[in-house]
C-alpha cells in the first residue's frame, strides 16, 4: 500500500487522507500527544515537513517534491510497522506551550503536574512564587517539569534527579535548549540519595506508577518507552512509597510534596489511612496527583 502511495498521491491533503486509513486500519494506539488518527496523522505531516503545526488548512492543497513525498510516506510507514510513538520519530514532544527533546532514552512527557503548575493549581499552599527558593524533580526524565518549575518559580534553584544517565543525557539537551544551565542541577541517583542534607521548599515528582497487571497489558507503542520509567512493583506504588516516607526529611518548614500516581488513589488511600492527602484538580479530575505538606507528613509519623 505505501509503495501505491509513492506513485499516486501528491498534495497533503492525499496524505493526510492516506495517512488516517493506514492508522485506522492498523489499529494503532494514541496517548503520547494525540488521542486520534486524524491529529496524529496531521502532527506527524507537518512537522516532518517542517510546516507550523496549526495551519494543516492554508497548506491542505501544497503538491509535495518527490523526496518530501518519500520523507512523509517513510515516517508514517514507520508510525504503523513499528507502532513506535511519534515523539519518537520526530524527537519533540509537548507540555502546553513547552516543547521539548525526546528519544527513546526517555519516556515521552505527560503530566498532570504540567497542567497543575500551568494552572497555578498549587495555591493556596504556595500562595507566592517568590517563596520558593530551592525545588526538586524525582524521576526527571526528559527534564521537562525541572523546567517548568524553573520558569514558574523564577526564584528557584532546581534540582534534577534521576537513576538513568541515559535520560539525564537528555535532560542536558533540554536544559541547555531553555538557557536554564545555571538554574537546573542534574544529579544522578535513586531519589534522595544525591541530596542527603539538602531541604526544598517545593519536591515533586511523576514516577514509574503502573502496577504489575497494566504493564502486562500497556499497548505496543508504550513498550518502546523505557519499562523503569513505567513500572514501580505488584501495585504500581513501590517508588512513591519511598518518596513519601523520606520526604519530611528534605522540606523546609513550610514545604510541600507533589506526586503524580495515575489511577492509584484508591490503593495510595488503603496504604497510608493516616495521611490526609490533598488532591489536586486537573481537566480529567481530581484523583491523579497528590499534595502533602511537610506538617501533614510529620503529624502523621513520617
Amino acid at each position: 500500500m505505501f509503495d501505491q502511495a509513492r506513485s499516486t498521491l501528491t498534495t497533503i491533503r492525499d496524505l493526510h487522507r492516506f495517512a488516517v486509513s493506514r492508522f485506522q486500519i492498523a489499529e494503532l494506539f494514541y496517548g503520547h500527544g494525540t488521542d486520534n488518527a486524524w491529529d496524529e496523522a496531521a502532527y506527524l505531516i507537518l512537522a516532518t515537513l517542517k510546516l507550523p503545526l496549526d495551519r494543516l488548512e492554508a497548506v491542505y492543497d501544497a503538491r509535495l517534491l518527490p523526496t518530501e513525498l518519500e520523507q512523509v510516506l517513510g515516517v508514517l510507514q514507520t508510525r504503523v510497522e513499528t507502532r513506535k510513538p511519534a515523539a519518537y520519530l520526530t524527537k519533540e514532544a509537548f507540555l502546553g506551550d513547552y516543547r521539548f527533546y525526546v528519544d527513546e532514552r526517555v519516556i515521552v512527557p505527560r503530566s498532570f503536574i504540567a497542567e497543575i503548575l500551568n494552572h497555578g493549581g498549587l495555591a493556596p499552599w504556595i500562595e507566592y512564587p517568590e517563596l520558593v527558593h530551592r525545588a526538586v524533580d524525582l524521576c526527571t526524565g526528559s527534564g521537562c517539569l525541572a523546567i517548568l518549575l524553573a520558569d514558574h518559580f523564577p526564584d528557584a534553584q532546581i534540582d534534577a534527579v534521576d537513576l538513568s544517565s541515559d535520560a539525564l543525557d537528555v535532560a542536558e539537551i533540554n536544559v541547555a535548549d531553555y538557557h536554564l544551565g545555571e538554574r537546573i542541577d542534574l544529579l544522578d541517583g535513586d531519589l534522595y540519595e544525591p541530596l542527603e542534607g539538602e531541604k526544598y521548599d517545593l519536591i515533586i515528582s511523576n514516577p514509574p506508577y503502573v502496577d504489575a497487571h497494566s504493564m502486562d497489558e500497556l499497548p505496543d507503542e508504550y513498550r518502546h518507552e523505557p519499562e523503569m520509567a513505567l513500572g514501580s512493583g505488584e501495585d504500581g506504588l513501590d517508588i512513591t512509597r519511598r518518596i513519601i516516607e523520606k520526604a519530611s526529611e528534605h522540606l523546609t518548614e513550610q514545604g510541600v510534596l507533589v506526586v503524580e500516581i495515575g489511577h492509584n488513589r484508591d490503593v495510595l488511600e488503603a496504604s497510608y489511612p493516616e495521611l490526609p492527602f490533598v488532591w489536586l484538580d486537573t481537566e480529567s479530575g481530581d484523583g491523579f496527583v497528590f499534595l502533602l505538606t511537610r506538617n501533614m507528613l510529620l503529624e502523621a509519623g513520617y
